[in-house]
Order: structure tokens, then sequence, then C-alpha cells
């Protein structure tokens, strides 16, 4: 499995992590990381622990799971989850999630298959993410696998092979189960929606040419995750914002500012839900259609499994009733609760000079978004 073709973008294996155990151990930035997340650790014994290091399994058991579980409980009230029994079987899936954090989607599910004593995943990652040597070496020992981007036309083809080739062997291997966003880029507007494009990047490594075959293969399980309060939320609002105005442009270090915003922010509850696995009988379904329209309406029924797992929230309630000026779900939520959120919603908008109601707007958009598409799904099932 570890062919050359995939050195680039496959995690680091358990020699490769020892080796960047050691190099990450000496690394100057590791002082303030510890500081901010161990704060009572000792440093040079947390460098020696690091340093002591020598398996991919011992780096997310000793180093990883914590870091993940100490965040969790810094900045949320209780972390749900269900139907992870599912995976007790050891079968390997391609898990397709929605996607609201950069770092904290595929994060937290880590953590709660390691709780549940169940193999973590390798995770498909941008490596748009990737600044220095120091975070890949941390991600890529943490079973990250590097998404490359930003590339001309035909070098993102043939990326996008490769990438197809190495996710298919590693899930039909029985080696892992692989872990990837539903779109590229996280969704700002809480309308979760499966690229199609993803879908036919799994196709490219189709080995028999039968739609129904390939894709039954991957073994595709659906995620959603949903926070109380969505990470980023108000940068999320900006970029919604200028986007309406102009094509909206990254600053530089702006990935890594989300990151940070999104560790260090309040998100309140979270809950996980692993969905059912696409089937045989959905996938016959979707290949007795034109070409194009079977990646239409398998990311249709996939988008509808996350979509209809997703755990709604009171502020995602208010919002809506908010925004369409209604008290239409007010019987999920008190008058108090929706004081409270009209409070969380000044506060964030606060320091806002210019659009105050556009943002308000945009803000309520966000979390009223899963409602919408909750009803969306519920009027098609009629």
């Amino acid at each position: 499995m570890e062919n050359e073709k995939y050195s680039e973008i496959r995690p680091f294996n358990d020699l490769e992590t020892r080796e960047a155990m050691l190099r990450i151990s000496k690394h100057p930035l590791l002082s303030p990381v510890i500081q901010y997340l161990f704060p009572d650790k000792n440093l040079y014994e947390m460098r020696e622990l690091i340093a002591s290091l020598k398996t991919v399994d011992e780096f997310q058991a000793k180093v990883m799971s914590n870091v993940i579980q100490k965040i969790i409980s810094d900045t949320s009230r209780d972390l749900t989850y269900s139907d992870v029994e599912r995976f007790k079987d050891n079968k390997k899936h391609l898990l397709v999630s929605n996607h609201r954090d950069i770092l904290l989607d595929s994060a937290i599910i880590q953590l709660i298959f390691f709780v549940n004593g169940i193999q973590t995943s390798e995770m498909a990652v941008g490596d748009n993410l990737i600044t220095d040597v120091f975070i890949e070496d941390i991600a890529r020992s943490n079973k990250m696998i590097k998404v490359e981007r930003n590339k001309n036309p035909r070098d993102f083809y043939n990326s996008s092979i490769l990438l197809s080739h190495y996710i298919r062997e590693t899930i039909t291997s029985g080696r892992s189960s692989v872990w990837i966003a539903q779109r590229n880029g996280r969704t700002k507007d809480g309308n979760d929606m499966t690229e199609q494009g993803l879908l036919k990047m799994f196709d490219m490594s189709a080995p028999s040419g039968d739609f129904v075959e390939d894709f039954n293969d991957l073994s595709i399980v659906p995620v959603s995750i949903s926070y109380e309060y969505e990470p980023c939320d108000l940068l999320k609002a900006k970029e919604l914002y200028i986007s309406r105005r102009r094509k909206y442009e990254k600053a530089p270090g702006e990935d890594l500012n989300s990151i940070l915003t999104g560790i260090m922010q309040f998100k309140g509850n979270i809950h996980v839900s692993f969905c059912d696995t696409i089937t045989r009988e959905e996938l016959t379904w979707c290949s007795n259609m034109e070409k194009n329209d079977r990646y239409k309406n398998l990311a249709d029924i996939i988008d509808r499994k996350i979509i209809g797992s997703y755990k709604l929230w009171k502020n995602n309630y208010i919002a809506y009733d908010l925004l369409n000026h209604s008290n239409k779900y007010s019987s999920y939520y008190s008058e108090s609760d929706r004081q409270s959120f009209l409070s969380y919603i000044n506060y964030k908008l606060s320091g806002i000079d210019e659009g105050q109601k556009e943002m308000e707007e945009i803000f309520l958009t966000i979390y009223s978004g899963p409602v919408f598409n909750n009803e969306r799904i519920e009027v098609t099932d009629i």
C-alpha cells in the first residue's frame, strides 16, 4: 500500500512518524502550543513524551486524543453521537461528512472512534492548510491524506486520479476507513450540499466500470455533524457579505485564523450522527439514469441522509422564526431562549460598522439554513 506513487499524499507510516516526533519535540512552536493547551504540564516532560513516541497509534492515543478532549471540554457543553456501533464490525467505509469547521469536524469523529475502541480513520485534508513542516509533521502523523489544490487543470486532474486510487485502495484493502468532506471548503450559509465533482473523483478509480459495484465497494457512510453555535459564524458572515459585492479573496494567514477561531470559540452542544450506509438498492436506482444524473441523484441521497440526521438546536429554530417574522417553531424554544440568542447576535455584530442589518440577515441565514433544508426534504418525501 505504501507504493512510492502515493508518498506525497499518504499519511506517515510508523517509521516516518517516529522521525516526525523527534522534529516536533525540538520545534520552537511546540512551547506556545503546549502552554495554551496544557498550561499545567511541564514543558520539558511534554517534549520528552513526544520524542519517545514511535508509532501513529501512540501519537493519537497519548497526544491527539488528549488535545481534542481538552478542546471539547473547554469550548463545549456536551458532545453526543448516534449509531457509532455500526463501525464495530471492522468493515472499512468512506465517511462523507458535512463540513462546518476546518479542523474539528474530522478531529471530533476520530475522538468518538478512539473512545469507543474503533480504529480511527484516515482524513482527507486540503494542502492549503499545510503551511509549514511543523504542521505537516503533526497532520500526517495523525493519519492525514494530503489533498492537493490550487493546481493548473491538468495537474489537478492527475492529482484527483491519484487521490481517488489511494482512497479506494485504502478502503477495499481493509486497511482503514477514510473521512472526507462533502464539498471543497466549509459550508458557510448553513446549506449542506455534496458536490457532484467529489463523486466523480471517487469514480475515477472505478476498476470495473459498473457504477453499482464500484460505489458499493466504497461503502459510503454519510456523517452529519451539528454545532449549537456555528464555528467561525462571524467570519463566515463577513465572507458572505463581501461575496455579495465582489469576488472574495482570502487574506494571508486566513485559514490559520479560521482554525484557531474554530478551536477557541464556544460551540455549545455538538452532535454527530453516523447515517445509514448507501445501499446497493440506492446505487442501482442511480445507475438507471443518464451518467451525469447518476452523480446528481447519488449526491441528493447523501444530502438527504445528512440533512435528515442533522441535530436541530433551539438557535436554528429561533433564527428561522426571526428571519421569517414568524412563530412557526416557537414551541421548540422559550422567550428566554429567544432573548439569549438575540443577545448573542448583538454581541457578535457589535463591532460591525457597515451593513449591520444585512449582516444580521446573513447571520440568521447561517443558523436557519438547516431548518429550511429539513423542510425541503420533508416536502419532497410527501
